[in-house]
């Protein structure tokens, strides 16, 4: 068999032998021979790119539909369903929009998308028809794909500035110093903005930092956050509560208050020397009474028994005389009235006491005269003769009872004085005058309470005074513990000169000698515009005519002044810091006390400058711990328009008297309009150091001007549109919840991990 195939018809032999020998047409022959394979290189390179391009595009619209799913998701729970209005809807749809049926000439798109722990994945795959090689008997071809995306939150600093005004105490859509219903300015209402304000940020904490709080916010967080995660809070009126976690070094030693310092009067004073011997009168004679025989009593004729006769002041009177008659009788009597005849007295000497003394006066006076008085106490009886008209008549002597007198007699003596010069604190002259506050400081960032001024008085020595005998206390300048809260007053600020208005060119740009709102330069000793002062209330006195008015004249005159009654220091703010646990951060939130007047400045530049990589807190705030970069986020929240009065004690002393912002009176116009164009260069400042402002206006009670302002001062997002911006305004609270999760989500970088 074999043999038969090998042996060729002569021809056929003779066809192939010539053709091995001819060479021409070997070209087109070999081309055709190649054909096939070249084919298959060509259209496989061609089928191949649309493989590529197509898995290329399939991944990107898995990635697209994974993040939108996980962003529609944000801290909430995953919905299933193809509805846009769920979240694998709205995964599908993004997907859907990126790659569509046919894509590419691909066939049917088989997708899906679910969540776990927060993580979104989801899968993809297409049949790719093959348009060259298909020829060669490969007619499609499947790819597929998988993404997956979470919220990785990357380091991050919120810092919340929040408007801690009294109108926070009210209901929303309400502004003013009443509250509805009853309840007072300053007291918080039942449903007050106050309590909305904790559950937003309540809600905002647990959106981004993954932990539970004892708010209900609509769902449990989930997943856990690797990156630092930082919250601070400056609560703001009129004033920030910031002083105290400052260092020393960055409070003056001693600064300026509407004060008053102490006016002395010169006094003398006199002591006495040894005194000396009393000077004594004579005693005055026995008064005349004691010759009228009608000043005596108890009459009685004398007893003959024993001597018949009586001894009277030496003189020898018969009992019974006789040979007299009724008339004779009664001539013995020698003395008149009454026909007395003679009285004795005994006499007790008192003790001499001193009845007064002269009173020294400067300098008249070189010794002091104490005057005297003596009494003698004595014991009168009088004698006569009547006749007596038992028997045959008799003549008789009679004697009264003890009557009794006293005589004085007077004496003086001196003493040598000294006289002494002392100061006495005799007023106040209530003005502008400058106190050491060093005493403060307890080293370090540590702080007293309180700081001993010289602003009261007290009891000095006791002495006795020109023109008077009696002891008195000298009256001297003595310390008072005048308590701090906290607050402070600002740097050196700008002062506007021109009374009529206040334009944002006075702050566009902000002027270099306007520390106050510079929130990058550190406070040095060398540079005492630099530094800040402690708002003292119990230091500050305010001053008034006599029909009063407001005056900055000095006056002596106590009753034309006013103590300052009260200054309003909100809640202490909170550096940046990790709050691990939600109580900690839920007990700070419930020491919000809201009350007060609205300079939103003062907030604002406080909150830059506590979350600023390159201000005074540059060392905590540049990076992490470990070098890392950090994100920064202002959220600014108001519920009104700006409100302050020239009475108030700001950031800038009591506004009418200080004047440190205009050279003129100013009104509560002027502070609102500086107050307004400060906020909008701050504003820009911030925005100009890569920290991202979100502007939240709550409560529906701002002016048409005060909304444009607060959205011009919010960031404007890299891609804007109406879903994209930092501006919300949020008319109830639970639109401020829902606005303070969705700025949560915002702050939250969407990651796609493999």
């Amino acid at each position: 068999m074999g043999n038969r195939m090998a042996r060729k018809p002569n021809g056929q032999k003779g066809f192939l032998a010539r053709l091995l020998r001819n060479q021409s047409g070997n070209v087109l022959a070999m081309t055709a021979a190649f054909l096939i394979p070249l084919l298959g290189l060509v259209g496989g390179g061609v089928d191949m790119s649309r493989i590529y391009l197509a898995k290329t595009r399939l991944q990107q619209a898995c990635d697209a539909g994974a993040l939108a799913g996980r962003k529609a998701m944000a801290d909430g729970s995953w919905t299933p369903g193809t509805a846009t209005s769920t979240t694998e809807g709205r995964a599908l749809n993004m997907f859907s929009a990126n790659f569509k049926d046919g894509s590419f000439g691909s066939g049917t798109v088989t997708k899906n998308f679910s969540e776990s722990g927060g993580v979104v994945s989801g899968t993809a795959s297409v049949t790719m028809p093959m348009m060259v090689i298909k020829v060669l008997g490969i007619t499609s071809k499947s790819i597929s794909v998988s993404c997956t995306a979470k919220m990785e939150i990357p380091n991050t600093d919120v810092m919340f500035v929040i408007d801690n005004t009294g109108s926070m105490n009210c209901q929303v859509a309400h502004s003013g110093y009443s509250c509805p219903g009853g309840d007072n300015y300053g007291v918080e209402d039942s449903v007050a903005k106050m309590k909305g304000l904790r559950s937003a940020i309540k809600c905002f904490y647990e959106a981004l930092a993954k932990i539970d709080t004892t708010e209900n916010c609509g769902s449990t967080p989930s997943g856990t956050v690797t990156a630092q995660i930082r919250f601070g809070f400056m609560p703001y009126s009129v004033n920030v509560n910031v002083g105290k976690l400052l260092p020393n070094s960055f409070l003056a030693d001693s600064w300026t208050y509407q004060s008053r310092e102490p006016i002395y009067t010169t006094v003398y004073a006199w002591t006495a020397g040894a005194e000396s011997a009393i000077s004594w009168g004579s005693w005055p004679s026995n008064p005349s009474s004691l010759t009228n025989a009608s000043t005596y009593s108890g009459w009685g004729d004398i007893s003959t028994s024993g001597s018949t006769t009586v001894t009277v002041n030496g003189v020898t009177y018969t009992k019974r005389p006789t040979g007299y008659n009724s008339t004779t009788c009664l001539q013995l009597n020698t003395m008149t009235p009454d026909t007395l005849l003679t009285y004795s007295y005994t006499t007790n000497l008192q003790t001499a006491g001193a009845t007064g003394s002269s009173t020294p006066t400067y300098p008249a006076d070189t010794v002091q005269t104490l005057n005297y008085s003596q009494d003698d106490d004595r014991q009168a009886i009088g004698y006569r003769y009547r006749w007596s008209t038992s028997g045959s008549g008799s003549c008789r002597l009679q004697s009264s009872n003890n009557y009794p007198y006293t005589i004085t007699r007077t004496g003086s003596s001196t003493k040598p004085l000294t006289w002494t010069s002392y100061n006495n604190l005799s007023g106040w002259t209530y003005k502008e005058m400058s106190h050491n506050i060093s005493g403060l400081k307890a080293g370090g960032s540590s702080w007293n309470a309180s700081v001993a001024l010289p602003l009261t008085s007290a009891n000095g020595a006791s002495v006795t005074l020109s023109g008077s005998t009696t002891p008195t206390y000298l009256q001297v300048v003595a310390n008072t513990n005048v308590a701090w809260t906290g607050c402070i007053e600002e740097r050196q600020t700008f002062q506007n000169t021109n009374s009529s208005t206040i334009t944002t060119t006075d702050w566009n740009p902000i002027p270099a000698t306007a520390y106050d709102t510079d929130f990058v330069t550190v406070p040095t000793s060398s540079n005492s515009a630099t530094l800040w002062g402690p708002i003292l209330r119990t230091a500050t006195w305010l001053r008034y005519d006599n029909s009063g008015n407001k005056t900055l004249a000095q006056t002596t005159n106590a009753s034309q002044t006013s103590q300052l009654s009260s200054v309003d220091c909100p809640t202490e703010a909170k550096k940046l810091q990790v709050w691990s646990t939600a109580s900690s951060l839920e007990t700070y939130l419930a020491s919000l006390v809201a009350d007060g007047s609205t300079y939103h400045d003062i907030g604002m530049v406080w909150g830059a400058r506590f979350i600023s990589p390159s201000g005074i807190f540059a060392s905590e705030n540049a990076a992490t711990p470990s070098g890392q970069p950090i994100q920064r986020h202002i959220v600014f929240m108001t519920d009104g328009d700006t409100n302050t009065s020239t009475t108030n004690h700001s950031a800038y002393g009591v506004t009418w008297w200080n004047r440190r912002q205009t050279s003129y009176a100013p009104s509560s116009s002027n502070t609102n309009s500086i107050v307004d164009t400060r906020l909008s260069a701050l504003c820009s400042a911030i925005k100009n150091q890569n920290i991202t402002l979100w502007v939240v206006s709550y409560g529906g009670s701002v002016n048409a001007t005060t909304e444009t302002r607060l959205q011009n001062c919010a960031s404007t997002p890299n891609a804007p549109s109406a879903a994209n911006t930092h501006f919300f305004s949020a008319t109830d609270t639970a639109t401020l919840i829902a606005k303070f999760k969705q700025i949560a989500s915002e702050i939250a970088d969407l990651r796609l991990i493999s």
